[in-house]
């Protein structure tokens, strides 16, 4: 993950036109760039000077010559200590390798350690299972469903309402530990104690 740049507002631009991210995710971001800001440059400064969500980007490692997609926290509330949760995929090729997983995760360790957060919610449209999987594997939990709160392709959908807590998110923390070999040879690194 990496803080966004003024060079990525032409990824945002063919995001905010890709049918399939819209499927998806239908993203309120994206669609403030396109419909509020018509792809202007001043959504950058906007996007910095707004102290309601944190926008990372979401880049692969070698082999990718353009990002794979964004993770955000957005409608931040630090004095009640929750904040939401979007992560989207914008690369077909980047799904269904972790990078999902892995976006959702780091962003809400950053809410945690360094905003404070005790809350972290998603919603999810009902037919998106990659994203649902995804909550899950990072310890959400599905907590409601918003009745045909969503609307996509010309009809309603229910939205799945995941959350997860401050001491959840640590504890998977803890079962991700990675367990490396120690300098010297205290101990066996392989069994953690």
């Amino acid at each position: 993950l990496r803080t966004l740049q003024p060079e990525d507002l032409g990824y945002l631009a063919e995001w905010a036109e890709d049918p399939f991210t819209e499927r998806m995710v239908g993203s309120e971001f994206l669609a403030v760039y396109k419909h509020v800001y018509d792809k202007d440059p001043s959504f950058y400064d906007a996007c910095l000077t707004d102290t309601t969500q944190i926008v990372l980007v979401v880049e692969a490692n070698g082999g990718w010559d353009k990002p794979v997609g964004l993770a955000r926290l957005f409608n931040i509330h630090l004095l009640e200590g929750y904040a939401f949760l979007e992560v989207m995929l914008t690369d077909p090729r980047a799904v269904r390798r972790g990078f999902g997983v892995e976006a959702g995760k780091l962003i809400s360790y950053y809410g945690v350690d360094v905003l404070g957060l005790r809350r972290i919610e998603a919603k999810v449209y009902e037919y998106n299972r990659l994203s649902t999987n995804s909550l899950r594997r990072n310890g959400f939990q599905q907590e409601g469903i918003l009745r045909k709160a969503g609307y996509q392709d010309g009809q309603y959908w229910d939205m799945f309402v995941f959350g997860i807590l401050r001491d959840e998110i640590d504890e998977q923390r803890r079962k991700a530990k990675v367990y490396l070999p120690l300098e010297g040879a205290e101990g066996d690194a392989r069994e953690p104690t």
